[in-house]
């Protein structure tokens, strides 16, 4: 059961991509579920309604409150609707979650148009448009926190395979969080970014093999392997009142990959 005096009690919560691609836990199910363990009311939007579906009904099952919204978020419209579905359904919108991403491969020699519009509209268009809706809502609720699901690609080059659009769409998270915290903070609206490592979870489980997961593992100062859980507790922190003095920050979540270099992690990789 959801403690009614959580972190985020009284609060409503928009999640994107709050269903997990395949068997186990993504990101959007893992936020969504601690959200709404903390005493929020989670809106689930997800562009298949029965992933999100399954997330409603674990979390429903622990007697939280959450509800589905199908709805695409590279479209502007779907993303005004997604604010204004919050708000009749819950009364106020306190946190928005910005999750969904995709990615391509390819160098700059490979990419080709179509997918990189594709991976642009869903990565960073979408976040803008959630956004755009989203912040007056929250002014109207007294202020709220925006959470963005960046990657370390978005930092430096060599942490997967080559993927151009993803990484660029990824530093381009970076700049809007950065703009936002400063444009509407005056608003009470804070606005920060999650920067993930080399996680395991199901977006990439069907395209990695045993070899392949190891070698991350090993690559992490840490040792370990990362989860969606690891994100879903720092979205939690800075979706809370416990981070009311940050904002326009990007937080690495990646067992400390960016404090590393090839050779100092040589060792480790033999």
């Amino acid at each position: 059961m959801p403690n009614e005096s959580g972190r985020l009690a009284g609060k409503v919560a928009i999640v994107t991509g709050a269903g997990s691609r395949g068997p186990g836990v993504g990101t959007g199910k893992a936020a969504s579920t601690l959200f709404a363990r903390e005493g929020a009311s989670v809106l689930l939007v997800d562009a298949v309604p029965e992933r999100a579906e399954d997330t409603q009904a674990s979390i429903e099952q622990e007697g939280g409150v959450a509800s589905v919204l199908q709805a695409d978020v590279t479209y502007e419209a779907d993303c005004a609707r997604i604010a204004e579905e919050a708000v009749a359904r819950y009364g106020r919108l306190d946190i928005l979650f910005n999750n969904v991403g995709i990615g391509s491969p390819g160098t700059v020699v490979d990419v080709e148009q179509e997918d990189f519009d594709r991976v642009m509209a869903t990565n960073i268009r979408s976040m803008v448009f959630t956004s755009k809706y989203a912040v007056p809502r929250m002014v109207e609720s007294g202020g709220g926190s925006i959470i963005n699901i960046s990657s370390i690609a978005g930092i430096r080059a060599g942490s997967s395979g080559a993927s151009i659009p993803y990484a660029i769409s990824k530093a381009g998270v970076i700049a809007l969080t950065t703009q936002m915290s400063v444009h509407h903070g005056r608003d009470g609206v804070r606005v920060n970014c999650i920067a993930p490592g080399p996680l395991y979870t199901p977006m990439v489980a069907g395209r990695l093999s045993e070899e392949g997961r190891d070698l991350r593992r090993r690559s992490t100062p840490l040792g370990t392997e990362g989860s969606a859980w690891d994100i879903a507790w720092a979205a939690l922190f800075l979706a809370s009142d416990e981070s009311r003095w940050i904002t326009g920050v990007t937080l690495p979540v990646d067992g400390g990959v960016l404090a590393t270099t090839p050779l100092s992690m040589l060792e480790h990789l033999k």
